[in-house]
C-alpha cells in the first residue's frame, strides 16, 4: 500500500507512530546503561568534558580571539582583501564541483552496490574506500606524477595546451579523489538497510526503473544523501594536504582558504590568517549542528523503516 501511495503521489507513506511497549522498552534499556555508580559517571563526564574543552572548544575560542583581537574593522578589511576574496571564491567552486560531482557517483555507486549483486562488488567497494587509507599528500603527489610536465601525461597535455596542475582543474581533481567516498559511504549501510521490497513492488506494479529511483528509493535516502552532501562539502572546503601539492601556490589564483592560512601565517599576518581560519572554524560549526540534526532524522527514518 506505502509503494502504490509512493507512486501516485511522489512521496513516501507516513511513518508509523511506536506503541507503548516498544517506547518503554527504550527507557529500560537506557535504564540499564545506568548501572555504574554516580561517581564513576560524573568522572567520566568530566573527562570527557576535559578532553573536549581543551583539544576542542579551547582551540576556536583562541581562532575568534586572534582574529578579532584589532577589532571588527580590521577583521572585516582581512575578510575584504583581494586576496582573501580570491580564496573564498576558489574554496566554494571547488566544493561544489565536487559535491556535485560526488553526489552523481555516490548515488549510482551506493544503488548498485546495496541493490543488485554483480562480480567485482567488493573490488569496487575497496576502491571506495581507497582514499580514506591514502595520505592526501600522496594522493596528490600521484597527480602530479600523471600530469605535470615530467609525468605519463605531461607532454601530451602540454602539446595540446591542457593546464591540469596549478590550476583550477587540478585542485578539483585532487579534491574530487579525497572526496568521492563520502556521499557513497553515506548511502550505501542506509540502502541496504532498507532493502529491496519496496523498490520490486514497485517494478511490479509497473513503474520503470527511473519512476522506481525517484519515487521510491530517493524519497526513502533524502537525509542520507543530505548528509553525504554535508560530510563532501566539508571536507573539501577544508582540505589541505592534496591541494597544497597540486595547486602551485599561485597567489590570487589557486590559493584556498586553508592555503592562504598558512600563507598569511608564515608572513607573520596573523590576524588576516586568524580571520580566514575564523571564517573556516564557522562553516566547520555550521556543518557539525547540521549534522546533528540530519543523524537524528536518519535514525528516526531507520526506526519508521523498521516498523
Amino acid at each position: 500500500m506505502s509503494v502504490e501511495m509512493t507512486l501516485q503521489h511522489g512521496h513516501p507513506a507516513p511513518r508509523t507512530v511506536p506503541d507503548a511497549h516498544e517506547v518503554a522498552a527504550v527507557h529500560a534499556a537506557r535504564d540499564n546503561l545506568r548501572t555504574e555508580p554516580r561517581v564513576v559517571r560524573a568522572v567520566v563526564i568530566a573527562m570527557a568534558l576535559t578532553f573536549l574543552s581543551v583539544f576542542v572548544v579551547l582551540p576556536l575560542v583562541v581562532v575568534f580571539a586572534q582574529a578579532f583581537s584589532q577589532g571588527v574593522g580590521v577583521y572585516l578589511a582581512a575578510l575584504s582583501d583581494p586576496e582573501a576574496l580570491s580564496a573564498i571564491r576558489l574554496t566554494l567552486l571547488i566544493a561544489a564541483i565536487s559535491v556535485g560531482l560526488n553526489l552523481v557517483f555516490g548515488l549510482i555507486a551506493a544503488w548498485a552496490i546495496a541493490k543488485f549483486e554483480f562480480a567485482g562488488k567488493t573490488f569496487l567497494i575497496s576502491l571506495i574506500d581507497l582514499p580514506f587509507s591514502v595520505s592526501p599528500v600522496i594522493s596528490g603527489l600521484v597527480f602530479v606524477l600523471l600530469f605535470g610536465a615530467q609525468g605519463y601525461f605531461g607532454p601530451w597535455l602540454a602539446s595540446h595546451d591542457i593546464r591540469l596542475l596549478f590550476a583550477v582543474p587540478g585542485i578539483a581533481f585532487a579534491t574530487l579523489f579525497v572526496t568521492f567516498p563520502f556521499v557513497a559511504r553515506a548511502l550505501i549501510p542506509l540502502m541496504q538497510e532498507q532493502g529491496t521490497q519496496e523498490e520490486e513492488a514497485a517494478i511490479s506494479l509497473g513503474a520503470s526503473g527511473l519512476q522506481t529511483f525517484f519515487r521510491v528509493t530517493l524519497p526513502n535516502i533524502k537525509w542520507g544523501v543530505l548528509y553525504g552532501v554535508l560530510l563532501c562539502n566539508a571536507r573539501a572546503m577544508g582540505e589541505f594536504g592534496a591541494v597544497s601539492v597540486v595547486s602551485g601556490h599561485i597567489r590570487g589564483e589557486t590559493n584556498t582558504m586553508p592555503l592562504l592560512v598558512e600563507i598569511l601565517y608564515n608572513e607573520y599576518q596573523f590576524v588576516a590568517s586568524f580571520a580566514i581560519a575564523s571564517l573556516l572554524a564557522m562553516l566547520a560549526l555550521i556543518t557539525l549542528v547540521a549534522k546533528t540534526i540530519l543523524e537524528r532524522h536518519l535514525d528516526e527514518g531507520l526506526s519508521s523503516h523498521e516498523h
